[in-house]
Formats: structure tokens, sequence, C-alpha cells
């Protein structure tokens, strides 16, 4: 590899430093870099051109903003973790030095995992914004702590009106994240199935649902007050009443560059405790 980009979480003191180090180690080995805040996805977008791999210092949350970085032109992403669980991350600070060059020599291996397009269309609106989510899509209620009701219809067949705290889909890899703290199941990282599932329901439907990869999903709110639709925990989007989104498997993925043996089942238990 010839040019490294580095996105380095802004709110974790050592994560810009590490960035440094990292972009030092780059330099001494013949490959150029970049160091952007993984906060300023416009900025890190403008210095993709001749970028062959993506570099993050933080946890999970500073990946799935990469992700926004990545995805549009395929370039793969290998985290350094800083976090706590760090699901997505490959790297240990005290694994750089060792491991990096050979993910830079070409001998790692890569780890496609699918996301999620979002429509949302807003009363009013005659076009949707669209949306790319590699964990998740929430709706909830804003600053009111009121439940919402959620109509959800599945491939043009009304499933049930969801009366909840709120709603969440969910990818295989979101599956270890909000949507498991809500009672979801855990599905491989490589799977293309999505999840279905509401949050602390009503009276109502509580079941989750694994669905197949080719369904669509159209979720239509009811609200009287304040509710938001999250993708991915940051990008976050005040909903109107009677608010349609869409929601269906994306053309788009993210790749992750690897170089640890494939261990998902050996290490789940590990890194929900927390440990490393």
């Amino acid at each position: 590899m010839k040019k490294v980009g580095i996105l380095y979480h802004p709110f974790i003191e050592a994560a810009s430093g590490v960035a440094r180090e990292v972009a030092d180690f780059l330099h001494a080995h013949g490959v150029a870099s970049w160091v952007s805040s993984a906060w300023e996805v416009e900025k890190a977008s403008s210095l993709l051109n001749g970028t062959e791999m993506l570099l993050t210092t933080g946890g999970d949350g500073t990946i799935l903003r990469a992700a926004q970085v990545a995805y549009p032109s395929g370039i793969p992403v290998a985290g350094i973790n800083l976090g706590k669980l760090g699901f997505m991350t490959e790297l240990s600070t005290g694994e750089v030095k060792e491991k990096l060059p050979a993910l830079l020599d070409g001998r790692g291996w890569i780890d496609e995992r699918a996301m999620l397009e979002v429509g949302l269309l807003q009363p009013g609106q005659t076009s949707p914004g669209i949306y790319h989510a590699l964990n998740d899509l929430v709706i909830a209620h804003g600053t009111i702590a009121r439940m919402i009701n959620v109509a959800a219809t599945i491939d043009g067949e009304l499933l049930t009106t969801y009366r909840a705290d709120g709603v969440i889909v969910a990818t295989a890899t979101g599956s270890t994240a909000y949507s498991l703290a809500s009672g979801g199941p855990i599905l491989h990282p490589q799977a293309k199935e999505f999840l279905l599932l509401p949050i602390l329901p009503h009276l109502g439907s509580s079941y989750k649902l694994v669905l197949p990869s080719t369904t669509e999903v159209e979720l239509r709110l009811c609200t009287t007050h304040e509710a938001a639709m999250s993708i991915d925990g940051h990008i976050n989007i005040p909903l109107a009443n009677n608010a349609m989104i869409k929601v269906k498997r994306s053309p788009e993925i993210i790749r992750f560059l690897r170089i640890h043996p494939r261990s998902f089942y050996s290490t789940l238990e590990q890194r929900l405790k927390g440990k490393q």
C-alpha cells in the first residue's frame, strides 16, 4: 500500500496521539498518510483520493463514522481499539507495530459486512432522503418519554402497529449493539439477514424477527410529540408525524481488513464481557 488514511476519535484523549504515532510509523515504512477526526466525514472524504486503507483509532463508534467515509468507494477499514468492546476493531495498540506491516503487504483477509439502505420521506417531501447504516436504524421518542406508534409493513403486508419506546432495524453487525441490549438475537457477522424488534413494547407485539435479506420493511410513524430517527447512533434526524421510513438491504457493503484468524464464536463471550 502507498497511502493510508487515519481517522481518530476526537473525544478520546489518547486517540489523536496514537493516530500521529501510526502516521510516523507508516512514514518510516515508506507509506504516505493523512489524519482526520472521524467526526469530520466531509473533510475525510475529500482526502480519499489514492487512499488504499482507512485505519481508525478509537472504538466501535469510530468505526461507524469511518464507515460513512469508506462505503462509497469500497476502501477497506481496520480499527485500532482504544474503546471497550471492540467488536469491529482489529488491532490493540500493542499490536500495531507487529501486525500493521502484514496488512500493508496484503497478507490480511477481507471481512465483508452487509448494510441497510434507509429511505426517509417526511410529510411534504416529494423524494426520500437516502442513508446507509452499518449497525442499525432506530426510531424512538424524543426528549418527552412517551411511547410512539409505528406501523410496520413487511413486503407490502401489514405486520403490526408497535406501541413502544421505539423500533430497531439492525444488521448482523448491529446485532451485538443496541439490538442485543433490547433483547434481540445475535447473528453471525457475515449473515445477510437483518432484525426487526420493538423497544419496550406496551401490551402488544414483543417478538423479534429475523428477516431475509430480500425483505423490504416499511415503518410509518404516528405520534403527537417529539420523535427521531438515528442511523448508527450518530446521524440523528427529527421525525414528523406520518413520516415514512423504508428499509432494505443496501447495495453497499463495508469491507474490513483483518489479520487475525476468523474467531467470532471463540471470542464472543469475552467481548460481551468487555475483555480483549
